[in-house]
């Protein structure tokens, strides 16, 4: 069975730096659009916003994982060079990823237990997409 068209998703942020559980915006695509199996591409067009899977059992998690680039890729550097002063967001960015591949089977997405999608902001405020392809089987 072919691929289905490209969704487009937009995702608004409130702050710099944010992450957005998407995991039930996904799972409801995989459900409207009726895919027993196959798998789903999730892609954030953007240069300075990600998508990562990780734990979404407890909230502390995002606010560890935030916190935790903020130390290691600081928004001020002497060296940055960039002059919309948003290197550090370019830097979170491709350390995340833009995209995440995600298996369905049985009309789920295969997850593990503990396990949820993220939309990554990084230059927020704003209005964004996220881009998601499902190839069902």
């Amino acid at each position: 069975m072919p691929s289905l068209p490209i969704i487009t998703e937009a995702v608004s942020t409130q702050s710099r730096n944010q992450i957005v559980d998407v995991t039930d915006r996904v799972a409801r695509l995989v459900r409207q659009h009726k895919v027993a199996d196959g798998f789903i591409i999730v892609y954030v067009p953007h240069t300075t916003a990600g998508v990562t899977i990780n734990e979404n059992a407890d909230p502390d998690v995002k606010r560890d994982f935030l916190r935790k680039l903020e130390a290691m890729i600081p928004k001020h550097e002497s060296y940055y060079q960039h002059g919309e002063g948003n290197s550090d967001s370019h830097v979170k960015t491709a350390l995340v990823g833009n995209s995440a591949t995600i298996l369905i089977e049985g009309g789920k997405l295969v997850l593990g237990t503990w396990q949820g999608i993220y939309f990554c902001e990084f230059d927020g405020p704003r209005e964004r997409q996220m881009l998601v392809k499902l190839f069902p089987h």
